[in-house]
């Protein structure tokens, strides 16, 4: 059967963006019909001359709502922004490095306000239903992403994230989702939530896919994925908080990967990680909130009314963190993230469930008190990652619901990860 050409695989996602039965309208908050048509034909001349501008080149790809591209304004899924912020000048960097790339860039996926929630809802455009479950939501915060993949509407959808906003949705949807050292991607012309914290990353259908586009965003040469023998690894098994209160899809579905695992020939011990001083970082304000509040804090006082209470009431929690207390967090992240970076020197990865539960039905976050709690659920396990600096992957595990399977790397560890993720997802479609 002949290759579609890009053109027509295009037409093909545009179909299922329109598609007044799909999530379409919800996942996608802009479609550049005219330019991505224009890039698809470039992507298909090229080929048709033999030429290449690397692995990306004709590559369908949506990017998260915050990203900036010329001329238009930067919603970050705000109903605020979309009234008052001003068209953006330049692309933001990996909008540059996509384009240059040869992608062909389809739509502008939907996320939720400014970026801070892991469960995905956004009341001012509404909330992508989940591919398993269209009663459930997608995960957050870049909640469109994951769906414009498994639905079809792109090749690889490129997000941000802070506390697990790549990786969670890439989890509760199915796909998989990685989140690079922080420093690997520059985040110029995205729409900050933490200066500190926030990372850019790939969802996509498979691993293959993610280091692809993770080359081209962090400006280096792409290579493909070099096999590599699982037998010998060795895969740290966090004991305590991060594998406490898993629900009863995620368990089962943990228990058996590992299984899975075991009997490949890796080496799975049980570790001990130092968590406490962690959980009480958080409980005295956190990286996240305050940093949020100094972006956010004249909005807030200007159209608190306008944004969404379950992201207003987070970063006004982080308003009450002091500049002096705030300078004190980080120095102690600092430490934390080298005692963990000395801690793990032993380790291949850790391997533990990427979230606690799955997907939340989009009837029950209605309840703030219930959103609050799914909330924590979701982030608790991907948000130790960017505290402690580290990179990681969500692999997608056979579930009645999806879940999500994280492995966990040290910082500037991302090849070497991605290697053992491609060969773990061999070993469980085998």
């Amino acid at each position: 059967m002949p290759q579609l050409s890009c053109r027509d695989r295009l037409e093909q996602a545009l179909a299922r963006i329109a598609d007044p039965k799909g999530e379409g309208a919800r996942a996608c908050l802009t479609v550049y019909t005219d330019a991505a048509r224009a890039a698809a034909d470039a992507s298909d001349a090229r080929a048709a001359r033999g030429g290449s501008l690397g692995p990306l080149d004709g590559a369908i790809i949506s990017i998260k709502d915050l990203f900036d591209v010329a001329g238009e304004p930067t919603r970050a899924g705000s109903k605020v922004l979309a009234e008052e912020a001003a068209p953006a000048k330049a692309d933001a960097v990996i909008v540059q490095r996509l384009r240059q790339g040869g992608a062909v860039i389809v739509a502008k996926s939907n996320m939720t306000e400014f970026a801070f929630s892991g469960i995905g809802a956004n009341p001012h455009f509404g909330t992508p239903g989940n591919p398993r479950d269209r009663a459930r939501v997608p995960g957050g915060s870049s909640a469109g992403a994951p769906v414009t993949v498994a639905d079809g509407m792109c090749d690889i959808a490129i997000g941000t994230d802070t506390g697990g906003s790549v990786r969670i949705p890439a989890a509760l949807c199915g796909v998989v989702g990685f989140k690079p050292s922080r420093q690997r991607v520059p985040t110029d012309g995205a729409f900050p939530l933490s200066k500190t914290l926030d990372s850019i990353g790939p969802l996509a259908g498979n691993v293959a896919d993610c280091a692809k586009a993770d080359a081209i965003m962090a400006g280096e040469a792409y290579a493909p994925l070099e096999p590599l023998a699982l037998e010998g690894l060795r895969f740290g098994l966090p004991e305590g908080l991060l594998l406490e209160r898993l629900d009863d899809t995620v368990a089962p579905a943990f228990k058996t990967a590992l299984a899975h695992l075991d009997r490949a020939g890796l080496r799975i011990s049980n570790e001990h990680l130092s968590l406490d001083d962690w959980v009480a970082v958080n409980e005295r304000g956190g990286v996240i909130p305050p940093e949020a509040c100094a972006v956010h804090r004249d909005r807030l006082r200007r159209r608190g009314a306008d944004v969404d209470p379950n992201v207003r009431i987070r970063i006004e929690r982080g308003c009450a963190v002091s500049e002096a207390d705030l300078a004190e967090i980080l120095r102690e992240r600092g430490r934390l993230a080298a005692a963990m970076d000395v801690r793990l020197g032993g380790l291949d990865a850790l391997v533990m469930p990427t979230t606690a539960i799955v997907a939340p039905t989009l009837a029950e976050v209605e309840d703030p008190k219930v959103f609050a709690a799914r909330n924590a659920a979701v982030l608790r396990n991907t948000s130790m990652v960017n505290f402690f600096d580290l990179c990681a992957i969500s692999l997608p595990l056979a579930a009645r619901l999806p879940v999500g399977l994280m492995l966990v790397a040290r910082n500037g560890q991302d090849r070497r990860l991605l290697r053992m993720a491609d060969a773990v997802m061999r070993l469980f479609a085998a």
